[in-house]
């Protein structure tokens, strides 16, 4: 993902892989990604060096395209929307972007009870989460180039949208199990 991020972004940045404190390491024990909420955490985000905009992207994404002017929406936060089959959540958690210092309350307010009480489908998750606490958020879809490979707003069939920028692998399908198919070839690494 590296690699692609950086063929696509000509504007300085810094690419880096967090893993969980210690006292988040609980959050990684069960399913909901709830862990890269402490991204909010203003603490966090002084202690990591962490200002301007703060993009977050699953490791499972296929970069295919230019991204400069993608992490540019006037949103405070963003989020892939729309893409969810069967999971009514409008948001999906593969691509959010935020600015550091926006709404601490995303993870100072978070507890395991609090998103508990959220409406959720399967299992309560950081998706839940954002669309309880920023219900207004920005959307990243089709119209920007970004896709959930064959979910909803993907083309039919498994060829690469003209304006692909971005493809998550949402659910259960990851990219190298369609290590065939020429655009991963070309846009994705094991």
């Amino acid at each position: 993902l590296a690699g692609s991020v950086a063929r696509n972004l000509s504007r300085p940045h810094r690419f880096e892989v967090f893993t969980p404190q210690d006292e988040d390491l609980h959050l990684t024990q069960i399913p909901g990604c709830f862990a890269r909420l402490r991204m909010f955490d203003p603490e966090w985000q002084r202690a990591n060096g962490i200002t301007g905009r703060v993009v977050c992207m699953d490791l499972d994404l296929v970069v295919t395209g230019p991204l400069d002017d993608l992490f540019d929406k006037p949103e405070p936060f963003t989020i892939l929307q729309g893409v969810n089959a069967s999971n009514p959540c409008p948001f999906n958690g593969s691509l959010w972007a935020f600015d550091a210092g926006y709404r601490p309350d995303v993870w100072t307010e978070f507890t395991l009870q609090a998103a508990q009480a959220v409406p959720f489908h399967e299992f309560s998750d950081d998706q839940a989460w954002f669309a309880q606490k920023l219900p207004d958020a920005g959307a990243f879809t089709d119209k920007d180039g970004v896709y959930a490979f064959c979910k909803p707003g993907w083309p039919k069939g498994h060829a690469l949208p003209k304006n692909a920028r971005v493809v998550a692998f949402p659910g259960w399908r990851d990219p190298i199990g369609f290590s065939h198919l020429d655009w991963v070839q070309d846009h994705w690494r094991a």
